[in-house]
């Protein structure tokens, strides 16, 4: 059944089994981004159309050498009518293509800027600020900290929303008599107590306007208004003396053009994100793939479904 199946992937998607077929039709915007292919730290990279979510490109590894192919396999009169790609903040990804393709523009991931400041920036300062509080003998407000990073780290919409719930009384499980399961009603105050938090905690609520001001980066249609807003938020990293925030800012300072280039395109890696869990269903329920060219020519046909 595999032969069989792998034989129709190989018609579809290959040119006599021994190189793949050239792209439907040009792309103005290209995804890309590496997946974990096998345990011990072996990569694979895939690149997208944006618009269709096909795959094009499939190689395996994480360097430059995998862009170089992908543009050698499609052509430059091809690359031509690229205008950006989107990608988290993997330097080789970023680099080979504007060393190919000066007229691309590269549209770093506003999922991953908002990820690394809550697992590394706020994440990292509730800890410190928990470890300084017991030091200092106020173990009441380190207790006020613990347990609290899904509110510092979610967004004011978000548990606005889940207050709401819980004065609707929502029943987020019905439980079971049957299994002695509880019934468990959403619980509310968390608008209430994210404001005690960074009222409470300058560090935190210094954390809290960085959030608010990347919301507003990210809401505005001119590159050079969005420019200065980030130009803004650095400065605050900078100001607070903290660690963890000056970290944030030359991680901003660094990538500063393609975080602003987000306010002309608009892209973001929402769709390979969406790839690579179908990827993983893929795997999951075939229990693994020990030949990799099957692998790839079973993900290159899921997305074109």
């Amino acid at each position: 059944m595999k032969a069989i199946d792998k034989e129709r992937l190989q018609n579809l998607y290959t040119i006599n089994g021994q190189q793949l077929i050239q792209p439907e039709e040009p792309a103005e915007f290209l995804g890309i981004d590496e997946f974990l292919l096998h345990k011990g730290r072996r990569y694979a990279t895939h690149i997208i159309d944006m618009k269709t979510g096909h795959i094009l490109w499939i190689q395996e590894g994480k360097k430059k050498q995998v862009v170089y192919d992908f543009i050698n396999h499609v052509g430059m009169e091809w690359m031509q009518n690229v205008k950006a790609v989107a990608c988290d903040m993997n330097s080789d990804f970023s680099e080979a293509f504007v060393e190919k393709c000066p007229h691309i523009e590269i549209v770093f991931d506003h999922f991953h800027i908002v990820k690394n400041f809550n697992d590394k920036v706020v994440s990292g300062i509730r800890k410190d600020e928990q470890k300084r509080l017991l030091e200092e003998g106020d173990a009441e407000g380190a207790a006020v900290l613990k347990g609290s990073k899904y509110i510092l780290t979610s967004s004011k919409a978000t548990l606005q929303s889940k207050d709401e719930e819980a004065a609707n009384g929502k029943v987020v499980n019905k439980g079971s008599i049957l299994f002695n399961v509880p019934e468990y009603v959403r619980k509310g105050g968390l608008v209430d107590r994210y404001n005690e938090l960074i009222n409470q905690n300058k560090l935190l609520f210094t954390c809290d306007y960085i959030k608010e001001a990347l919301k507003l980066a990210y809401s505005k249609d001119d590159e050079k208004w969005m420019g200065a807003v980030i130009g803004d938020i650095v400065y605050t990293c900078f100001e607070s003396g903290n660690k963890h925030l000056e970290w944030f800012g030359k991680l901003l300072m660094n990538h500063h053009d393609g975080i602003v280039s987000y306010a002309k395109y608009k892209i973001s890696s929402g769709k390979i994100e969406g790839i690579n869990r179908k990827i993983k269903t893929i795997r999951w329920h075939s229990y693994g793939f020990p030949d990799d060219e099957y692998f790839f020519l079973k993900m290159m046909d899921a997305s074109r479904h």
